[in-house]
């Protein structure tokens, strides 16, 4: 080869090696799964088990070996794009008209929900750490990557984590949150343990109840037809570009323009190129930390202007397939989750410093979560309250495909609103959530903005609380509400 790298340096074949480890404990997962009654009742997707097996894998070949079976930094980055990549495909699905009847503000009250969830973790998250800064001096701030991590997932929850880590937000503390990183990955890996958990528990309590008399964790028989696939007026399944091929090349496209957009704003805060300081390094890291935000944009405008030039007459069929785009979304997903959890660094948890935190706003995030949709759910979303519990508190624990096993077990064809719920609400928790996310970057400044941002997260909290439960609100006043 010109270049001088020859075919059979590790450069070469590192990233190949990396996705067939990843790939092949996934695999091996699945099948455990379908051999092990246990671990199908158990219903932990195979992601997140195919990824604590490579995690114990290469510990025990680190300790045996003294090798690593693959690079950390890889799979951070495979983390890190595909939480974007995932958000792109997503929002570049045609939104289906709902044509049943079905409440119109189950999405946005679903949103709402959603975001005080975050908000109930984040408040409980600051408060176990900013006490445990006076008790054993440990990092403060570290609550706030209690939603990243159980509310957002493993993307968001390395984000942040990597952020804190570096130092950009972590100011008194002079080489930031040492194993932020590995800390926030953790919880969103106890994240997906509590999903477990707590959906066997409360499908038990359906099953005494007589409620649910399903088997947790079996097969469910799909009922598919040709609409599942081909939506109408689509381009054809090949023709000298492969359909698929289409999808991907939209996913990507729009992923970059969210690049390019990130990398203007980075250049108007730091022109020089040698890392912005202060509040603009604090912009910097979120502008970064926002990538599947920005990527979700871009996307969404994407799907607006090919609307448009439909319109207008000048494009003439459909480029995008919902099936597809579920597809991709679904494998980055998947990708992601068992990257981030094989990323987790051990030797992180040496230390009570972060054992002591970690083990205490993961238990609070998972009761806390647990309470706050057992009280919601029965007033906001009657007729479906249980399916509505289950699949927001599989999102708010792990992702929205940890929402979607737990509701299957309940509701296997989809037939009440919380499925619906699971995809219309992202736009309401993006408006809803905006300012909580805007502060996350804050509360690790220093200790006082650590109890600035609890007490605004408080108030939040509080006033989403009463836009949720209005019709409870105002019926008790006796005012009759359309809302």
């Amino acid at each position: 080869m010109t270049s001088g790298l020859n075919l059979w340096d590790s450069q070469v074949w590192s990233l190949i090696l990396t996705l067939a480890l990843l790939f092949g404990m996934m695999l091996l997962a699945n099948t455990l799964r379908r051999l092990c009654g246990f671990l199908r009742r158990a219903m932990i997707p195979s992601s997140v088990l195919g990824g604590f097996l490579l995690l114990g894998l290469n510990y025990g070949v680190q300790k045996g070996f003294g090798i690593s079976l693959y690079s950390t930094s890889e799979l951070e980055i495979l983390t890190y794009h595909g939480l974007g990549l995932g958000f792109a495909a997503l929002s570049l699905r045609r939104l289906r008209k709902d044509q049943d009847g079905r409440s119109k503000t189950g999405a946005l009250d679903a949103g709402i929900t959603v975001v005080n969830g975050y908000l109930l973790q984040a408040v409980l998250g600051l408060l176990i750490t900013i006490t445990l800064y006076y008790a054993i001096g440990s990092f403060y701030g570290s609550g706030v990557l209690l939603p990243m991590g159980y509310g957002q997932g493993p993307g968001q929850a390395f984000n942040w984590g990597h952020n804190f880590e570096t130092g950009s937000f972590a100011a008194p503390f002079e080489n930031g949150f040492q194993y932020g990183t590995s800390f926030g990955l953790a919880v969103a890996a106890m994240g997906f343990v509590s999903a477990s958990i707590g959906g066997i528990f409360y499908l038990n309590r359906l099953r005494r109840r007589g409620l649910y008399k399903g088997n947790m964790g079996e097969s469910v028989q799909e009922k598919l037809t040709l609409d599942s696939f081909i939506g109408e007026n689509e381009i054809p399944q090949a023709e000298s570009l492969d359909k698929f091929t289409v999808q991907l090349g939209l996913v990507f496209l729009a992923y970059v323009l969210a690049f390019f957009f990130m990398k203007t704003l980075n250049h108007l805060l730091d022109p020089e190129g040698v890392g912005a300081s202060g509040l603009k390094g604090t912009i910097q890291g979120m502008i970064w930390g926002f990538q599947f935000l920005f990527s979700s944009v871009f996307a969404i405008l994407m799907r607006i202007v090919m609307g448009g030039l439909r319109k207008k007459g000048i494009m003439h069929r459909d480029y995008t397939n919902n099936f597809m785009l579920d597809r991709i979304s679904g494998f980055m997903f998947d990708l992601m989750v068992v990257a981030s959890i094989a990323a987790i660094d051990l030797s992180a948890f040496r230390s009570m410093d972060i054992v002591l935190p970690l083990s205490l706003i993961c238990l609070a995030g998972a009761f806390g979560t647990y309470w706050y949709l057992r009280m919601v759910c029965g007033r906001v979303f009657p007729g479906y309250e249980h399916e509505a519990f289950l699949s927001l508190y599989g999102m708010l624990t792990g992702t929205a495909s940890t929402g979607v096993i737990l509701l299957r077990e309940l509701d296997p064809e989809f037939r009440t609103q919380a499925s619906d719920n699971i995809v219309y609400h992202m736009p309401w928790a993006i408006l809803f959530g905006a300012p909580m996310l805007l502060l996350v970057g804050v509360a690790p400044q220093s200790l006082s903005k650590a109890f600035m941002v609890l007490g605004v997260y408080t108030g939040l909290f509080i006033v989403f609380n009463v836009l949720l439960l209005r019709r409870s609100i105002f019926k008790k006043k006796g005012t009759k509400s359309d809302v």
